[in-house]
C-alpha cells in the first residue's frame, strides 16, 4: 500500500516537472521488449502464493480464482503507476543508471531526499513481506510433494515437520543465490526457470489433464506460444550480454531433471509399502 501511495502521489506531482530528454538515442527492439516482458513475469509470480495456500482459503474452488484475478488486477494498477511515476520524473539515462533504485531516484525530484529514503524503506518492507510469504508457500508446496513421494527428502538430523525442513532448505538456497549473483542475474535466472516450469505445466495439462480439468485448448495453446516467445527473447538477449547466466539456468534444469528422473525410477523399484516413508 505504501509503494502504491507513493507511486500515485509521484505520478500526480510529476506532471508539473520538466524532464530532460535522454542524451543517448534509444532504439527499441523486439528482443528487448520480449526480454523485459519475461522479467515482468516475476512481478506477477506472487499469485502462485495464493494457489499454494488454497487449503487455508474458505471455499477454495470458488475463491482461489477470484483471489488470483483480483491480485493480478491490483498489481497491474500499481505497476502501471510506478512506471508512469518513474517515467514522468526521470529521463531514460537516469533510469538506467539508477537500476534497482529507479523508483527511489524518481521520488527525489518530487519529494526530495526524505521521499527517496521513505521509498527505499517501503521497498525493503515490501520485499521482506513478499519473501516471507514466498518461502512459506514454497516450503508448504515442497512438503506436499515430499508427502506424495514426488521429490526426495532427508532430515539431516533436524527435528520438526517436513515443511520446517523445507523452509530451512529454501532459505539456505536463497541465501546462496544472493551471495553468488546480483539482483539482475537472479531476476533473469528466476524468469527463465519460471517460464520453463510454466511451459512444462501447460504441456502436461495439454497432454494428460485437458479432459479431466476441462481446460480450454485455445487458452493453453496461447499460453504456450506466449511463454515460448518471451523465453526466447530473454534467452537471446542474455546470450548476447550475459551468457553465463543462461549456462547456469541450463545446468540447473538439467540437474533437476536428471536427479528427479533417477529418484522416480528408484522409487518405482522400491516396495510399495515403503512409499509412505522418507529417508532419514
Amino acid at each position: 500500500m505504501g509503494i502504491a501511495a507513493l507511486a500515485f502521489a509521484g505520478f500526480w506531482a510529476a506532471q508539473g516537472l520538466t524532464v530532460e530528454p535522454s542524451r543517448t538515442p534509444y532504439e527499441p527492439s523486439v528482443l528487448g521488449f520480449l526480454a523485459a516482458l519475461a522479467l515482468g513475469v516475476l512481478a506477477f509470480k506472487g499469485f502462485t502464493t495464493i494457489t499454494n495456500s488454497g487449503g487455508e482459503i474458505k471455499d477454495p474452488h470458488r475463491n482461489v480464482g477470484r483471489a488470483i484475478i483480483l491480485a493480478i488486477l491490483a498489481c497491474v494498477v500499481v505497476y502501471i503507476f510506478v512506471a508512469l511515476a518513474v517515467g514522468a520524473s526521470l529521463p531514460i539515462d537516469a533510469i538506467v543508471d539508477a537500476k534497482d533504485f529507479a523508483l527511489a531516484e524518481a521520488a527525489r525530484p518530487t519529494f526530495g531526499d526524505t521521499g527517496r529514503l521513505v521509498t527505499i524503506l517501503l521497498a525493503m518492507l515490501a520485499t521482506a513481506s513478499g519473501l516471507v510469504a514466498s518461502v512459506f508457500a514454497v516450503s508448504r508446496m515442497l512438503g506436499m510433494l515430499t508427502d506424495m513421494q514426488l521429490i526426495p527428502h532427508r532430515h539431516f538430523g533436524m527435528p520438526g515437520r517436513i515443511q520446517t525442513h523445507m523452509l530451512v532448505y529454501t532459505i539456505t538456497l536463497a541465501a546462496v543465490m544472493t551471495i553468488l549473483f546480483d539482483l539482475s542475474r537472479i531476476a533473469a535466472l528466476g524468469a527463465m526457470l519460471y517460464l520453463v516450469m510454466d511451459l512444462a505445466v501447460h504441456w502436461g495439462v495439454l497432454r494428460h489433464l485437458r479432459t479431466s480439468v476441462q481446460a480450454s485448448l485455445p487458452v493453453v495453446l496461447t499460453a504456450l506460444v506466449i511463454d515460448l516467445a518471451v523465453l526466447a527473447g530473454l534467452v537471446a538477449t542474455k546470450l548476447q550480454h550475459d551468457p553465463i547466466i543462461v549456462m547456469v539456468a541450463v545446468a540447473i534444469m538439467v540437474g533437476v531433471f536428471v536427479l528427479e528422473r533417477v529418484f522416480l525410477r528408484r522409487r518405482d523399484f522400491d516396495d510399495p509399502d515403503d512409499h509412505a516413508q522418507h529417508s532419514h
